[in-house]
This record gives C-alpha cells, sequence and structure tokens, in this order.
C-alpha cells in the first residue's frame, strides 16, 4: 500500500502542484493521501483528474488582491481570504471549480491535517468529510496564525495542520502504508529555524495560548520528523522528493518566474516516483 504526503508551504506549494500534474500525466497514483495547508488542495485537484488546476491558482489567481493582501484582509479579515479561494473560485459556479463529483469517484482514501486552536494538536479531517461546495477541511489547513483568525469549522476553532504536524508520513503508516512518497518544499537538507516562528508564537499566545505552544515548537516538530523520514528513506520506506533549490522563496512569495520555477521542478522530479515504485 503506497501513501502520499504533501506538506504544503504558501506559495512554495506549486512545487507539489508540479509532482502531482507529472504523476497524472504518467498515469501514477497512490493509496492514501495526506495533505497539510497548499498540500490539501494540490491533492484533492489531483484526485479529481485536474491537470493544471493548481498551477493556475500559484501563477494567476494569486496575485488578485481578493485571494491574499490588505483588500483581502479588509474583505475577509485574514490576510489570506480563504472563502474566496476556496468558496467563490472552488465552488461548483465558481471562476475554475473543483470536480468534486470526479474525485469523490475516485475511492481514494486520505485526510487533511489541520491543527486544533484551543490544544495544539493536530485534527485529521477524513477527505470523506468533505461534501460538494463544502471545502471547510482544506480552508482550516490552509489558516495560518496570525495572518489569519482561527477557521471556525465542524464545532471546532482550526489553524494550519503544518504548527503540529507538518511532515505527516505516520498518520500514513498508521492507514496500513508500507511505503509513502514525502514531497517537501524546501530541499531535504533544510532544517527549519525556530527564530521564523517565534514573533507569531508571542502574538498567537495571547488568544490561543495551547496553538501558540506548538507553533513555537514546529520548527522541532519539522526537524524531528524530517531526520525520520530521512532514515526511512535510507530503509527503502520512504522516498522524499524536493527541490534542490527553492530561489530564496519564502511561504508569501508573490514572484511570477519563482513561482513557475518551482512548478517546473516539481514536474520534473515527480518523475523519481516512477523507479521507487518499480523496486517494491
Amino acid at each position: 500500500m503506497l501513501g502520499y504526503v504533501d506538506v504544503g508551504g504558501g506559495e512554495r506549494g506549486a512545487y507539489g502542484a508540479g509532482v502531482l500534474d507529472a504523476c497524472l500525466e504518467s498515469g501514477i497514483t497512490f493509496d492514501y493521501f495526506a495533505g497539510v495547508s497548499a498540500g490539501a488542495a494540490n491533492i484533492v485537484s489531483f484526485l479529481a483528474g485536474q491537470k493544471g488546476r493548481n498551477y493556475r491558482f500559484y501563477t494567476e489567481y494569486s496575485f488578485r488582491s481578493r485571494y491574499m493582501g490588505l483588500q483581502a484582509l479588509m474583505h475577509s479579515g485574514s490576510y489570506f481570504d480563504l472563502e474566496y479561494i476556496y468558496g467563490e473560485l472552488s465552488n461548483s459556479g465558481g471562476e475554475d471549480p473543483l470536480d468534486y463529483p470526479a474525485m469523490s469517484a475516485s475511492g481514494k482514501r486520505g485526510c487533511i491535517v489541520a491543527t486544533d486552536a484551543g490544544t495544539g494538536l493536530p485534527v485529521y479531517f477524513d477527505l470523506r468529510v468533505m461534501r460538494q461546495d463544502d471545502y471547510g477541511a482544506v480552508k482550516a489547513s490552509s489558516c495560518i496564525p496570525v495572518l489569519a483568525r482561527a477557521y471556525r469549522w465542524r464545532g471546532r476553532k482550526l489553524y494550519d495542520g503544518g504548527i503540529s504536524d507538518p511532515i505527516p508520513f505516520a498518520k500514513c503508516f498508521e492507514q496500513g502504508c508500507d511505503r509513502v512518497v514525502v514531497v517537501l518544499t524546501r530541499p531535504k537538507d533544510a532544517r527549519r529555524d525556530p527564530k521564523k516562528d517565534a514573533g507569531f508564537a508571542r502574538l498567537l499566545s495571547v488568544t490561543h495560548p495551547a496553538a501558540a505552544k506548538a507553533l513555537k515548537a514546529r520548527a522541532q516538530t519539522y526537524n524531528r520528523e524530517l531526520e525520520e523520514a530521512l532514515r526511512l528513506e535510507e530503509e527503502g520506506k520512504i522516498l522524499i522528493v524536493a527541490p534542490a533549490d527553492i530561489g530564496g522563496m519564502q511561504t508569501l512569495t508573490r514572484d511570477p518566474e519563482a513561482i513557475r520555477r518551482m512548478y517546473r521542478a516539481g514536474c520534473e522530479d515527480g518523475r523519481a516516483i516512477r523507479p521507487f515504485l518499480e523496486t517494491a
């Protein structure tokens, strides 16, 4: 049984979109999926068979004022307008709708990872909780603390899944996978710097102290999970697909050519998956 993890990473998620588009081209699929933040959005489009859909979100829609920025903040109270991205654009009557019937008909199993704002613990939403025009799990998983208010869905207040379980390959093994493809959006020798989360964690502690504690520890969690993934890669149980270089791209980098480069790199690096499958 083969698992697939996409860790997201804001605009760097274009890399994961490229990997999955390469898989669609090659007819490669997986048995269980775990998506975090932008990685969750990549996965649902893959399951719907919509090659190129996420590429449009990264290279076209993300530059609109409604998508992110000050206008989005004024309109929605969050730097990212999640209702615009995963609602107005993605719903059945939207500009670029998710083919939910096709996604549902795929019959694939998986989860979308979010973080409970009250406890700081990961929440794993089964893909089957999604309904036509109700993509709250993806919205919750993409809700970056401080830049966005906690997303309310299914009786919970939720934040980005990358806070509590940034590389959720363990979930795939728990669900019966014996091998897992893990897609990162940083080079696999890159470690997360805890200083990057310290300021946001202090601000978040005012309203959600448990989530702030998880955010403060995110670098430690990411680095620990990465080390374990590298160890399992040596054993042949994991294949890590990661960009050799991100050219200075950060989560919110709005550089169209840099985003296109990340996508093309993902398309190219996705070719490493076929040989991994053939060595089973």
